[in-house]
């Protein structure tokens, strides 16, 4: 905090006159009764000018990053060949390192890994299997301060998002799996011990968003099915889940139960498309998940999809106003609003717009955005140029569909990176595009609603169906909202909160299947 703050007293015009200007006792005028207008009272108005701005503070640890790398196959890293993309900090737009791009022979190699281990991976007890797991778990532990700076740099995201919430989250997956490796047969009633058969070779495509954490949600209940594994990041965000590789490689993982293959939508075709996988998962856009439906359906495998989302955070007048707010700006503009599950669609019901509207105002003026590695930054940089471009698009589209544009943060955005003020929109019409399009940004759609029904009503109208959120201080509302949302996850009275106990996943074109859980079990699974 700036000490050097200004206090300043300051009297309104027509304010009584010092002491020295004060007239002599024998010329006072005389009362002249109700008629005389007293001097209005002094007012001392206090201005602390940037006293209660926050001092950097940066994160200094410094994290290796080699100048390429390599795919990791049958346990070990390749050499990363002339074939290679770059990986950017967006913060800085520097090139962080080089990344191989994986053709048909790296693919091929990956799977045939997998399959070799497949095998004698199944075979192992459930109890053995546990075990790496575990180890796994308790390595990104003491890992933490490295792989949370590392996603930092490589995907934007403040650093005290990646610290506080992603990588716990990635331990907590690998944590509660590695329990399940030998009690498969009491999350499927009716079959005994090893008549839980997992399906073999499982290909999985990751996003940016979440790298790691997506990572673990697929990673960790396939192994403790008894399933190998071939994984391809985004292309953008590749540098934790190869950080993760090394872990692998330090708790023993048997050769070939994980494979990393990088690259861009080439890679994923191939590896979608390969004869050899026997599962295929996938977290992304809705139209690349039509597509891999499509390969699936074709092939005759198992697909699970979470794909986008254009989720509605619904507020009562009776709700804690002040917890909503909390709520609407953790629901939105969480992660640069680069989530899946965000509350891109706000419904107010009348009574109460005004006051949350305001209240909204006020909270996001105190919203850092900046530098993802200083731990005061509440809003990152976007992960891409591309995806930067994207969002201001769409802004261009709200304003022109005449949309009312307010941007209380208003930063001082830093020259360099790619970044975009929190934002949101007040005048929103249904049938605006702000309002029924995913813009995986810190975009939010105002609208208001008069009764349940119509809340219900204005919420389901969309293809979507990955979340949602109700606030009220009625249980019974809050249920009977919750039942009638067609939405894979119902937050009541918060918003995006996540447990590995817990299965995510969505309805429509946000996908199905679930992740996370018994249930997330069940997809990694014949039968």
């Amino acid at each position: 905090m700036n000490i050097d703050a200004e206090l300043e007293l300051k009297m309104r015009e027509g304010d009584a006159p010092s002491a020295s200007e004060a007239p002599e006792p024998d010329s006072i005028a005389p009362d002249l009764g109700p008629a005389h207008e007293p001097a209005p009272p002094v007012v001392h108005e206090l201005r602390f000018g940037n006293a209660w701005e926050y001092s950097p503070a940066p994160e200094t640890t410094k994290v290796e990053i080699a100048k390429s790398y390599g795919h990791f196959i049958n346990g070990r890293f390749s050499e990363a060949g002339a074939d290679t993309l770059d990986t950017v900090n967006p913060a800085t737009e520097e090139v962080l390192s080089k990344v191989a791009i994986a053709g048909k022979k790296d693919v091929n190699a990956a799977v045939r890994a997998a399959r070799t281990a497949s095998e004698k991976w199944a075979a192992l007890p459930g109890a053995e299997r546990a075990k790496y797991l575990f180890r796994i778990a308790r390595r990104i532990q003491e890992r933490s301060r490295e792989l949370a700076i590392l996603e930092t740099l490589d995907g934007g995201k403040p650093i005290k998002e990646s610290r506080d919430i992603d990588i716990p989250l990635v331990a907590h997956h690998f944590f509660y799996h590695a329990g399940w490796c030998d009690k498969l047969h009491y999350a499927f009633p009716g079959r005994g011990r090893g008549q839980v058969k997992p399906h073999g070779v499982c290909a999985q495509i990751i996003p940016w968003n979440f790298p790691l954490m997506m990572a673990a949600w697929k990673i960790a209940p396939a192994l403790a099915c008894g399933n190998t594994v071939v994984i391809k990041p985004a292309e953008t965000t590749p540098l934790t889940l190869l950080r993760l590789c090394e872990i692998f490689e330090e708790v023993g993982l048997p050769k070939g139960v994980v494979n990393v293959v990088c690259g861009a939508g080439e890679t994923g075709a191939l590896l979608s498309q390969h004869p050899g996988i026997d599962k295929l998962a996938f977290t992304g856009s809705t139209d690349v998940g039509k597509i891999l439906a499509k390969i699936a359906s074709e092939r005759g495998i198992p697909i699970t999809l979470e794909l986008g989302g254009k989720s509605p955070n619904i507020i009562f007048a009776d709700a804690s106003i002040d917890q909503a707010v909390e709520g609407i700006i953790s629901g939105i503009y969480f992660n640069q609003g680069h989530v899946c599950c965000a509350g891109s669609r706000l419904f107010v019901e009348e009574p109460a717009a005004d006051e949350v509207i305001e209240k909204l105002r006020i909270r996001m003026q105190s919203l850092r955005v900046g530098n993802p590695m200083d731990k005061n930054t509440d809003v990152g940089a976007i992960n891409s140029k591309m995806q930067l471009e994207k969002i201001e698009h769409y802004i261009k589209i709200g304003q022109d569909e005449g949309a009312q544009l307010e941007s209380p943060t208003s930063a001082d955005l830093p020259g360099k990176g790619y970044f975009c003020n929190p934002c949101f929109f007040t005048g929103v019409q249904p049938g605006h595009r702000i309002a029924r399009e995913e813009i995986f940004g810190p975009v939010l759609a105002v609208q208001t609603f008069r009764t349940p029904s119509e809340a219900i009503e204005r919420a389901n109208a969309t293809p979507y169906g990955l979340s949602a959120g109700v606030w009220t201080n009625k249980g019974s509302k809050m249920f009977d909202m919750a039942r009638k949302l067609r939405a894979g996850v119902v937050w009541c009275n918060t918003f995006n909160r996540f447990d590995a106990a817990s299965p995510f996943g969505g309805y429509k074109e946000s996908g199905f299947g679930r992740e996370g859980g018994v249930h997330g079990l069940r997809a990694y699974v014949k039968g």
